[in-house]
């Protein structure tokens, strides 16, 4: 599989929204195993979020289509990992493992000496995903930001986010 990547540009927020949405809630989001559609109503992502991580959004496209995205923000020498997504469709054919080796790639590039991310505690299986690819978890938990519409409705009251962190070579 041949991907191609590139920094996102302003002009790629909404087509960033549409991909995000798309693979974490609603209907659509069932055709993909990240779903979030039972943890979660409303939004996973708004224009204004996409902005703020702009400089930091990686795109990554086959054919000329974008097919997937993710945020590597540098912080105290780490970088944080969000704002991924793939395309539900193509979920577990391997464009998830490219996008997020190359991120890593691109953070060991930067001198940055790990990567660190924040997944939902109850996706047990997406924490596996990433664990499969190096991933410890560090035993930190992070309360889920409720009353917060922009991250979400969520659909139940014990939802927090467990702390995984990659050291780079």
């Amino acid at each position: 599989m041949t991907l191609t990547f590139r920094p996102a540009a302003p002009e790629d927020v909404p087509a960033v929204v549409a991909l995000v949405e798309s693979a974490y809630r609603g209907e659509t989001s069932r055709t993909g195993w990240t779903t979030e559609a039972d943890l979660l109503d409303g939004q996973r992502t708004d224009p204004e979020a996409v902005l703020e991580t702009l400089s930091h959004l990686l795109l990554a496209f086959q054919d000329g289509i974008l097919v997937g995205c993710c945020a590597l923000v540098p912080q105290d020498g780490h970088a944080y990992f969000g704002m991924f997504a793939v395309r539900p469709g193509l979920q577990g054919s391997g464009v998830g493992s490219v996008v997020l080796a190359e991120a890593e790639a691109r953070a060991a590039r930067a001198g940055l000496s790990r990567v660190e991310m924040t997944v939902l505690s109850v996706r047990s299986e997406l924490i596996d995903f990433y664990l499969r690819r190096g991933y410890r978890d560090t035993g930190e938990v992070r309360p889920f930001p409720y009353g917060e519409e922009r991250f979400g409705r969520p659909r139940r009251d014990d939802l927090a986010f467990t702390v995984l962190a990659k050291t780079l070579p």
